[in-house]
């Protein structure tokens, strides 16, 4: 893959090996986002998705391959460094403070910046994407619905101002109608310049929001291509979209 400067590419894996223990998890994923980009990465439990992102915010640092954020190789670097890069997660379950209020979790989005004089206009983001929050704001996260508690992990995560947003399973446990309203949301975060790399179950819904996809298979990246594409792909419709001809 070229390295120039100008091609767009915000991240990039070549040929990553990740383990845990003697457990060979990632077996040679290559894959980028590019700026102004939604790409998902689908597939069956236990695949890699999450070990993918684990890999890429070094919470478990592969063996064997690159992983490159621009123009820095950050392959070894620890987490909170990468955070500070600029690639801000949110994981799956949410992890919220359950005993915090809305707001004081959304403030630890900023634990990282260096920068805290935008504050308030991050915050004044936030609650124009999840107004629902802004009612919420002093209320304890534990308490708040399944929809909820994931607004504001997504919250949460653009309060640290990211050049790289990545969402683990941002639908999973939602009724239908939150998982529509996050899928509105993630577009709109995208439309607002922020690159987005998605790790989603719902195949249908992750191929419908994004640009291009991966579909990954026992650690390796079984196919790549448009996300359109990989939406009318026959192997595809009938892996994970549970439609038949």
């Amino acid at each position: 893959m070229s390295e120039q400067a100008g091609d767009g590419v915000i991240l990039r894996l070549d040929d990553v090996h990740t383990y845990y223990g003697s457990i060979h998890a990632l077996k040679g994923v290559s894959l980028e986002v590019r700026e102004g980009e939604i790409v998902t990465l689908i597939g069956a439990n236990g695949a890699g998705k999450s070990t993918t992102l684990r890999s890429i915010n070094g919470l478990n640092h592969p063996r064997d391959g690159r992983i490159r954020f621009g123009d820095k190789d950050i392959t070894n670097d620890p987490a909170h460094a990468i955070v500070k890069m600029g690639i801000s997660q949110s994981p799956e379950g949410r992890k919220l403070f359950p005993r915090m209020s809305v707001l004081e979790n959304l403030e630890m989005g900023t634990f990282q910046r260096r920068d805290k004089g935008n504050f308030k206009e991050d915050l004044d983001r936030v609650y124009s994407l999840f107004p629902r929050l802004l009612e919420r704001k002093a209320q304890k996260a534990g308490t708040l619905s399944g929809g909820e508690q994931q607004m504001v992990a997504i919250g949460r995560a653009l309060m640290a101002r990211p050049k790289l947003l990545m969402l683990d399973e941002p639908s999973m446990g939602l009724a239908p109608i939150f998982v529509e309203k996050i899928f509105e949301i993630v577009r709109e975060i995208n439309e607002q310049g922020t690159p987005i790399l998605l790790v989603e179950q719902n195949a249908l819904m992750a191929l419908d929001t994004a640009q291009r996809g991966y579909v990954m298979e026992t650690g390796r990246i079984a196919l790549a291509d448009e996300a359109k594409a990989l939406r009318t792909n026959e192997q595809v419709r009938k892996t994970y979209l549970g439609e038949t001809e």
